[in-house]
């Protein structure tokens, strides 16, 4: 028999060689087992429900509830407006007259036409008993009385509405007329604004938001003139109709002003928070995978487990850093906002904080 000392040795160097393939194999496998087995760090959010609708804002002026504008009954010249604007007022304060020459007169002559008309009328009455005047003359007398009394009566109530009295305790909002001038009947001379009745802000809504309030809404406002205050409105009147110059819809919201001194006139900021929108299940945009118009991929995890969860999930408006869900989830639900781009589905995972 041949002997052969070197391929012996090859054969030898041979099976060395694929043993250590073998074991480098077997390691190499383990490792990659180990690295499966290892949970994934991940931080998780819960799905939250809230309105997608954009907050509603808008500028007002702010305003006494009841504001009243203020005449004279008849027309004539006036003899002097007792108060400037912004004066604080209280009711029965006597606010402006009319020169009373005119006025004067008239109760004076309506006067001395009924005392005529009563002297008149007791002459008739005589006459009557002394059978010289007749029946239908006495009545003649009676209605002729009548008469004169009545255009005293509302002489005398003319004259009374010659001078302007304050209504109730309120605030000077405007001086329209100065003593000299002439003034019709009926036209306004001052505008006084009540604060008995409380203070309103009236704002304007373009029709979009218009019908997301409601009467009854609550809302916040903020005045410059007070820095750093919140007032609580509430919603008291929704206008029906379009302004025919600017297209907006005026809004009357109370407002309590806590002691602070408001004035009319002052600008307000108004925040609407009762907006009509239905809530809606909302996640942030950092869970998000494979997004694609609609649709879109999260992982989910379920409390009290360590498994991520692949769901395919149907995406709607983008507001800030929150998506809309349209379906595939629903609010409470937590998903993987960091490190879901290592994930697989069924992966095992190590929560390390809320995102």
């Amino acid at each position: 028999m041949t002997h052969d000392p070197l391929g012996i040795a090859a054969r030898r160097l041979a099976a060395v060689a694929l043993l250590s393939l073998v074991v480098a194999a077997s390691g190499c496998s383990d490792d990659a087992a180990d690295t499966a087995m290892r949970p994934t760090p991940v931080r998780i959010a819960p799905v939250e429900t809230a309105s997608m609708e954009p907050a509603i804002r808008a500028v007002g002026v702010l305003a006494t509830a009841d504001e009243v504008r203020l005449s004279f009954k008849t027309g004539g010249v006036v003899a002097a407006v007792h108060v400037e604007q912004g004066a604080r007022l209280h009711k029965g304060q006597l606010l402006a007259t009319l020169m009373q020459d005119e006025v004067g007169a008239a109760v004076a002559q309506t006067r001395a036409l009924a005392a005529k008309s009563d002297r008149d009328l007791a002459r008739g009455q005589a006459l009557v008993a002394d059978e010289v005047a007749t029946r239908e003359q006495l009545e003649n007398l009676v209605t002729a009385r009548d008469v004169a009394h009545a255009s005293l009566r509302a002489a005398e109530f003319n004259a009374r509405f010659s001078r302007i009295e304050a209504p109730g305790d309120g605030i000077l909002l405007r001086r329209l007329a100065e003593p000299g001038e002439l003034v019709a009947a009926g036209q306004p001379v001052l505008v006084v604004g009540l604060t008995g009745g409380g203070w309103i802000v009236r704002a304007s809504l373009a029709d979009r938001d218009i019908v997301r309030i409601v009467q009854g809404a609550g809302a916040t406002i903020t005045i410059d003139a007070f820095p750093g205050r919140r007032f609580p409105g509430v919603v008291t009147e929704l206008g029906s109709a379009a302004d025919l110059m600017s297209g907006t819809y005026e809004v009357q919201l109370a407002v309590d002003p806590q002691g602070a001194r408001f004035l009319s006139g002052m600008v307000a900021k108004v925040e609407f928070d009762a907006a009509i929108a239905g809530d809606q299940p909302v996640l942030p945009v950092s869970a998000l995978l494979e997004a694609d118009g609609t649709e879109a991929v999260v992982y989910v995890v379920a409390p009290g487990e360590d498994v991520a969860r692949r769901v395919a999930v149907r995406i709607g408006r983008l507001v800030g850093e929150r998506v809309e869900v349209l379906g595939g989830l629903v609010g409470g639900e937590l998903v993987v906002t960091e490190g879901a781009a290592y994930l697989r589905d069924g992966q095992l995972v190590r929560v390390i904080g809320a995102g």
